[in-house]
């Protein structure tokens, strides 16, 4: 098995499509046809099946997709930390930050540290959910990420960076005057909140499950521009971290208040592989998101 079919077999299951995959490879379609037979052939499974729209792997060629990945961005990282070996390092390193999250408020400090400590790591940032950030870590198509949860999963290790307390986010002006808030009176307030799977929605459903109530959620909402406005228009009130309920306060005349009876707290943590070591850019990278998540501490505390 060599690594020029593993690539051009992920590039297949990628695409879909022996002729567009031909394209991008720029290898001729009979050729690639070939290639793939003579992984199979190796393998003695048939790994993707045709059909008039293109091609799907079948189970076994699922299972190699998964391998393949891994195999393939292990080959990466050792060409670049052979690189790196007595030069300044250099590389790709992909970080995920999950929007709406204390993590958001890292992106620039993160560029611009990575820049003038380490000018040749071309450094890519990913916003998106944290089950999807997780996922692309899993099967290695993503280095780390900053997230709000933490429980163990298989192939994930999480490293603990800092828990923040929720906030009730409302433009009702009586909340003005309030420094914190029981959680039992939130059961009477029309609440915004993200989808049941959001793991801010399952620490709020949790703590309202602990007093015997429930929130009563008029609109699901994870965009957190239109969240913005939503509260800004009364149509609602949210609960959000202390980093994001202090960016959403600065950005339009909504108050905050931090929730008590129980005092609900957001574990933020950093996500990474359990088993694929980090390349010497990524470690330096981590180094850095470390040192500024301290520096985050100090300021929420």
């Amino acid at each position: 098995m060599n690594l020029r079919r593993l690539k051009y077999f992920v590039k297949l299951v990628d695409i879909g499509s022996m002729t567009q995959a031909a394209d991008v490879l720029h290898v001729a379609q009979p050729a690639l046809s070939q290639q793939l037979a003579t992984l199979e052939a190796e393998l003695q499974q048939q790994l993707l099946i045709r059909t008039k729209r293109g091609v799907t792997p079948t189970e076994a060629g699922k299972v190699l997709y998964g391998h393949a990945q891994i195999i393939l961005r292990q080959c990466e990282q050792a060409q670049s930390d052979i690189n790196a070996t007595g030069q300044a390092l250099s590389g790709q390193v992909s970080v995920g930050l999950a929007p709406g999250t204390a993590a958001s408020a890292l992106s620039l400090p993160l560029l611009r540290t990575v820049r003038e400590r380490h000018p040749g790591i071309l450094l890519y940032l990913n916003e998106n959910f944290g089950t999807t950030l997780s996922e692309l870590i899993m099967n290695g198509r993503m280095d780390m990420a900053v997230l709000y949860g933490g429980r163990e999963v298989h192939g994930l290790s999480f490293v603990s960076l800092l828990r923040e307390p929720l906030y009730l986010v409302s433009a009702d002006p009586a909340i003005a005057t309030r420094e914190d808030i029981p959680l039992a009176e939130l059961a009477d307030m029309d609440m915004l909140l993200p989808r049941p799977y959001n793991v801010m929605r399952r620490l709020v459903d949790e703590a309202f499950l602990r007093i015997g109530l429930s929130a009563r959620v008029v609109a699901e909402i994870e965009s957190s521009t239109t969240l913005t406005a939503a509260v800004a228009d009364h149509f609602g009130s949210t609960i959000l971290p202390e980093s994001s309920a202090r960016v959403m306060v600065a950005a339009t005349s909504v108050h905050m208040c931090r929730i008590v009876e129980p005092q609900v707290e957001a574990p933020l943590a950093l996500c990474l592989s359990g088993h694929l070591p980090l390349s010497v850019p990524a470690q330096a990278v981590k180094a850095i998101l470390l040192e500024l998540v301290a520096q985050m501490r100090g300021s929420l505390i």
